[in-house]
């Protein structure tokens, strides 16, 4: 079982180590994960976000490893009897790693080659550990035998190869290219945030940083993108192709917004929502610059690891806040938020509209290419749909009785905002909460309700917002998928 081990670890190892110089998606890990992902079938896809959230991708890689784990401790144990059946096994893991490397959409002509020489490094070491367990072992020398210096020099190449790796990615890390850019102050800058906000303890915080701002992606491994090397390209549909680096875009005259941005698999009242203010490029700024054809409608926004978005042309264009964005609260975009740069168009949900790493757009027709999402099924246009959370009470709180217990949470309708929240208490008439007042209707807004004299027992609290159309939030559930969850959220909590 440790030959196998061992010989897992040093294919495991070298190709993490070779993949630093061709790919990241050429680590055979990180490859055989992208694919699984891109071949999880939805409902499978849906479930891991409500069940482990933004912790997805860890649980991914974490149960990939304790498979290969148990594989390659089975793969010992029957090489020790058949070695040519362990040595068998090996290659086809191997090969499935190629494969699977070699299929992504950022491969190079060497992504087959970490995968294949680890594999071919890993049925060596196979061999020798099979050998030295199965032959006449030498005669002992010092205090260690030759079987126990080859064990130990084995599992310490491994240990090496392995650390290699991750000191490479490391010093490949983007944090120093971050360090080094000074953001331009921008010609039109975000307004103030107004008083009264985040005047309720344990309410969402009107601003979210950039740690606590939420991440949904099909990156396994988040890009580390050169800036020296980066650009965006936008042709297609257009009069002339336009081609700009990250320099570019900090000459170009960048605004400065405000804008929350929400996940379509957000469920009722979930927290896949974030509110920060944005600095970048308006994105016709770069789009009026190509000249779009008249009969093109849709951006075809492509991301450095191969991902895709497609994004109607009349959202994009039609005066909202959209833009190429390179800085988030003050701060150059971090690399799980999209640096160098990505796109955002308020009032859509983030798989047709906030491509991270963008690097291509390619203006075109709904009907003449599919994006990533769209191949699965979801929406071809998912515009917001008006929600509301309850962030106090918290679920299932104890609260005491004959005080005023303060109800509190945010509602959300991006580009249309939010003109009321009421609130029912124990499925009872509805009643105006007090809205604070936000930046704009691309943000959303707090919202705050005062159940005076509270009485002792269980209690029921559901909200309801309406829309700067006029439009209530309907109390029909509906699942995230394919263009957004609905429903009325509530909450149970007792007085006591």
């Amino acid at each position: 079982m440790l030959a196998g081990l061992l010989s897992g670890a040093t294919t495991l190892g070298v190709g993490a180590l070779l993949a630093t110089l061709v790919t990241r998606s050429a680590d055979p890990v990180y490859g055989v994960g992208q694919e699984f992902i891109a071949r999880t079938p939805e409902w499978l896809k849906e479930w891991a976000i409500r069940q482990f959230g933004q912790s997805d991708k860890a649980v991914l890689l974490g149960s990939l490893y304790a498979t290969l784990v148990i594989l390659f401790a089975v793969i010992g144990l029957v090489a020790l009897r058949w070695l040519r059946v362990g040595l068998g096994l090996v290659v086809l893991l191997g090969l499935a790693a190629v494969g699977a490397s070699v299929h992504r959409p950022d491969a190079t002509s060497l992504s087959w080659m970490p995968s294949a020489v680890g594999t071919l490094a890993g049925a060596a070491a196979l061999v020798l550990l099979i050998r030295a367990l199965t032959g006449r072992a030498p005669a002992a020398r010092g205090p260690l035998s030759r079987r126990s210096v080859l064990f130990g020099a084995v599992a310490g190449a491994a240990a090496v190869t392995a650390g290699g790796g991750v000191l490479v990615n490391r010093s490949k890390s983007v944090a120093a290219s971050r360090a080094d850019i000074v953001l331009p102050k921008p010609v039109s800058a975000a307004p103030s945030l107004p008083p009264g906000l985040d005047s309720i303890d344990g309410i969402t915080p009107y601003v979210t940083s950039a740690k606590d701002f939420y991440r949904v992606d099909t990156a396994l491994s988040v890009p580390q993108v050169d800036i020296s090397s980066w650009t965006l390209r936008i042709h297609g549909m257009v009069d002339r192709e336009v081609t700009v680096t990250f320099d570019d875009l900090l000459k170009e005259d960048l605004v400065e917004r405000w804008m929350t941005m929400t996940c379509v698999s957000n469920e009722v009242g979930g927290n896949l929502v974030g509110n920060a203010r944005w600095l970048g490029v308006p994105l016709t700024t770069l789009l009026d610059r190509a000249g779009i054809k008249a009969d093109a409608d849709m951006l075809f926004s492509t991301s450095v690891d191969g991902f895709t978005i497609s994004t109607p042309v009349a959202d994009a264009t039609d005066g909202r806040d959209s833009m190429i964005a390179v800085a988030m609260n003050g701060e150059p975009l971090t690399d799980v938020h999209g640096f160098p740069a990505r796109m955002i168009v308020p009032g859509l949900y983030g798989f047709v509209s906030a491509c991270k790493w963008i690097t291509d757009i390619e203006v075109t027709r709904f009907d003449a290419k599919t994006a990533y999402w769209t191949d699965r099924g979801w929406a071809q246009k998912a515009p917001i749909k008006t929600a509301t959370r309850i962030d106090v009470p918290a679920s299932f709180a104890k609260v005491a009785s004959g005080q005023t217990v303060p109800i509190a949470g945010v509602a959300w309708a991006q580009t249309r905002g939010i003109s009321k929240v009421e609130v029912s208490l124990d499925n009872g008439d509805w009643a105006e909460a007090t809205l604070v007042p936000s930046v704009n209707a691309n943000t959303w807004v707090q919202w705050t309700y005062a159940y005076d004299n509270a009485e002792k027992g269980s209690h029921t609290v559901r909200v309801r917002s309406t829309d700067g159309a006029g439009q209530v939030q309907t109390e029909d559930v509906v699942q995230p998928i394919p263009d957004g969850s609905s429903g009325q959220p509530s909450k149970f909590f007792t007085v006591v």
